[in-house]
């Protein structure tokens, strides 16, 4: 009763409707225009966020400085499984984010070519080649949790603009920028010698 009266000073729809993106959407960001609402509404109830997804088992993450907000759940649930070849398009994607942050100011985007990911498929000499349905598919599946976001219309293309967003950082780790450049380049080796089959993933903040 007590955390129904509180609510009593919230929009009750919008909080709705909010928490249940977040915990259907992994993260909201500023810098998205289908969240950025979502995105200052959640700052400004951060409190009443916080202890809902404290009843849930979550801790509500908030990173203003890169513009992202998650949620955790500390006993490791509420994860999902990816193929392996999703998981090496994530690192992939977690690798250009911090090899292309360093070129531009903390202001802009940064936006890649998916000519740049199939390069780096193609630098780790799988067996199995990047068809362009299942690269199509899986970063239609990475938008979904706003972990990109396609500038052009086919997600298979070369010559496609994609923007990586900063929650790619908290989707695989919580280290920092030269941390997660190795461990990035160290899971890639890894799975170019024929590593892992599968590799958890996270609806929360963070995965491994």
């Amino acid at each position: 009763m007590e955390f129904i009266d509180v609510l009593e000073n919230v929009p009750k729809e919008k909080f709705k409707s909010t928490a249940n993106k977040l915990l259907n959407e992994c993260f909201i960001l500023k810098k998205n225009k289908d969240t950025v609402s979502d995105y200052n509404f959640i700052l400004n109830y951060k409190e009443y966020f916080a202890s809902l997804f404290e009843i849930l088992g979550y801790e509500l993450v908030l990173q203003e400085e890169h513009g992202v907000i998650g949620i955790n759940n500390p006993a490791g649930t509420g994860r999902i499984h990816l193929k392996k070849i999703e998981s090496i398009i994530l690192l992939i994607l977690r690798l250009l984010y911090i090899e292309e942050r360093k070129k531009v100011t903390q202001t802009e985007d940064v936006i890649v070519l998916i000519d740049q990911v199939i390069d780096k498929y193609n630098m780790l000499k799988m067996q199995n080649k990047l068809d362009k349905t299942t690269l199509r598919n899986t970063m239609g599946y990475f938008k979904r949790y706003h972990l990109v976001q396609n500038l052009d219309s086919d997600m298979a293309n070369p010559d496609t603009r994609v923007i990586i967003y900063p929650s790619i950082l908290f989707a695989v780790s919580n280290a920092s920028l030269e941390e997660l450049y190795q461990i990035a380049k160290d899971k890639l080796e890894k799975y170019s010698k024929g590593g892992e089959d599968r590799a958890d993933s996270s609806e929360d903040e963070e995965t491994d």
